[in-house]
């Protein structure tokens, strides 16, 4: 019998996601096995019974996988990983919580691709706002774009708080700087689009966060970006598909959640197959899976 691809599913939820399975499996694993409410402390024994049960020669088709929600933790978690790690035996590990490293990903290699196809312009020196940056897809896409060059701006619905706390949390982790607004009344959200050339919007599902009385005030927005699939709409009269629609009187051009969900899902499902066809173990988080997402999307 052929060695079998083997694929240990580690979460901190309940469950884990029956997307990231359905993923995994479609990817080419033989066998998913989930372990949930697992805490960061429990990765090492996990980790060291899933490398010590195979030979070496068999750590390239042994892989483990960290979701939930928290992208911080699901870092943590690859990294204890790491130093679980007893050579000559490996596995390859791969962390994407909730999927915002290959949402967020995708998100920023499409506004980048248009900004490149139509504005002739890249990230760099460009200031970009990210509306729902307190969740996990707003907080790894605010990450990717700073080390990418743009000046970050989290915004808040709910005030400063929360943002600022993400922002220093961006920082300590991973040496970048990114400021913090409060965008919880129309009013605030207006002043930050006054001053902002890209609009990533990441809020939850069903939660509309611009309209288009505030994009037709704004004159300076080159693309405006949105997640939601869910009804209404994230960004007023902006279409689902769209990619590189036109929005608003005044040039910006818009990105809808199923143009960005087409890469994502390319992204996550290419990520797997790389895991399997590696010729020796990978580690993979939201920076490779940028890197794929250009590729598919250039």
């Amino acid at each position: 019998m052929a060695d079998k691809h083997i694929l240990h599913m580690v979460t901190p939820l309940k469950h884990i996601s029956p997307f990231d399975v359905n993923m995994a499996v479609d990817a080419g694993f033989d066998a998913v096995t989930p372990y949930t409410e697992t805490t960061l402390e429990e990765v090492t024994g996990l980790v060291q019974d899933a490398i010590f049960s195979r030979p070496p020669k068999l750590g390239v088709k042994t892989g483990m996988f960290f979701g939930g929600k928290n992208a911080i933790l699901a870092l943590d978690m690859l990294a204890a990983a790491k130093k679980a790690l007893v050579p000559p035996f490996g596995i390859s590990l791969f962390a994407d919580p909730a999927g915002s490293f290959t949402t967020a990903a995708a998100m920023v290699a499409c506004v980048e691709k248009l900004l490149r196809d139509k504005k002739q312009r890249d990230l760099r020196g460009l200031h970009v706002a990210v509306f729902g940056a307190t969740g996990v897809v707003g907080f790894s896409a605010s990450v990717i774009a700073a080390l990418e060059g743009a000046a970050v701006t989290l915004v808040g619905y709910d005030g400063i708080k929360r943002v600022s706390e993400g922002a220093r949390d961006i920082k300590a982790r991973f040496g970048t700087d990114v400021a913090a607004a409060d965008g919880s009344t129309d009013a605030k959200k207006q002043d930050i689009l006054s001053n902002t050339d890209v609009a990533l919007c990441a809020g939850r599902a069903g939660v509309q966060i611009l309209s288009a009385g505030e994009l037709k005030a704004t004159r300076r927005l080159l693309v405006v970006a949105d997640v939601n699939a869910v009804p209404p709409a994230g960004v007023e009269g902006l279409e689902v598909m769209a990619n590189g629609t036109d929005i608003g009187p005044h040039g910006a051009l818009g990105i809808g959640p199923l143009a960005i969900g087409n890469i994502k899902y390319k992204t996550e499902f290419g990520l797997f197959q790389r895991m399997i066809s590696a010729p020796k173990p990978l580690s993979l988080d939201f920076r490779e899976a940028f890197q794929l997402a250009r590729e598919l999307n250039a």
